[in-house]
């Protein structure tokens, strides 16, 4: 991996040099344009309407609509002037509980790892937020954007989450369907809740898997290979009207699953690369 972003996290008096890595990717397969009579690929054109012609990338610029059809145009010169010490250093500015930030906050993870200098200190901060069981929240500016975020444990390393403000969630509040009162039955309740506790279990992140990319992955396997697709009829599931009989049914269905005995599955190889 290469790192992104380089630079150091500070706290107090103390300054840790860092390298940044993205954590995640995505998984996501992707498709391109083709012309349709001939399948060469088609590709995105930076078009202005106004002027009628193709705009390389050195012709761009940033503008801000601050009225409607009214721009201001930023420089990179200008936002290299904003007075930020978080340019190149990811700030810390309190240590909290990981169980104080709702879910609703977290955007995308980043593996932070020490340059040479910053090995020591690096992991003097790990052991003092394993020892305390505290992650820390900070500001980074990332593509020229300041960002909230927090750095807590994960495995053997230090992960940084960037985070939305608060400003950035929106509010229950603005969904009509909630603003109603709804009384709910004590027996329709006691039976969701038997219903949650059958399906509760530990959490193994690798038994879930993205059903949707493997059948999306066999179709194209077979389109290279020529052959024959084959569409699985899929059984009709019963309606049920009754909130009761629902749960019931549910209910069964766990127990059902419950009862047969677990096959294990030999694993897929990919001959096509995402």
């Amino acid at each position: 991996m290469r790192p992104i972003w380089k630079g150091a996290i500070s706290f107090g008096l103390v300054n840790i040099p860092i390298k940044l890595y993205t954590a995640t990717e995505s998984k996501e397969i992707k498709f391109r344009f083709l012309h349709k009579k001939c399948n060469s690929p088609i590709n995105y054109e930076r078009h202005c309407p106004v002027c009628d012609e193709k705009v390389d990338n050195e012709e761009l610029v940033k503008g801000y609509e601050y009225e409607t059809g009214h721009f201001v145009v930023l420089e990179d010169e200008d936002l290299e002037k904003i007075p930020l010490e978080s340019l190149k250093t990811i700030e810390i500015i309190d240590f909290v509980d990981l169980a104080d930030i709702d879910p609703i906050y977290f955007i995308k993870s980043y593996f932070l790892a020490p340059t040479e200098l910053g090995v020591k200190p690096y992991y003097l901060l790990f052991k003092a937020m394993e020892e305390t069981g505290k992650i820390a929240i900070a500001r980074v500016v990332l593509r020229s954007k300041e960002t909230l975020a927090c750095i807590r444990l994960y495995q053997n390393a230090l992960l940084l989450e960037t985070i939305f403000y608060p400003e950035e969630i929106r509010s229950t509040q603005l969904l009509p369907e909630l603003n109603q009162e709804v009384k709910v039955n004590e027996k329709e309740l006691s039976m969701a809740v038997n219903l949650i506790n059958s399906l509760s279990t530990e959490f193994e992140p690798e038994k879930y898997r993205s059903r949707y990319r493997e059948a999306l992955m066999e179709l194209i396997e077979a389109k290279i290979q020529g052959q024959e697709i084959a569409v699985p009829e899929q059984p009709e599931k019963a309606t049920v009207v009754d909130l009761m009989e629902a749960l019931k049914a549910s209910l069964a269905q766990v127990e059902e699953e419950r009862a047969k005995p677990k096959k294990k599955g030999k694993k897929k190889k990919e001959t096509v690369k995402i």
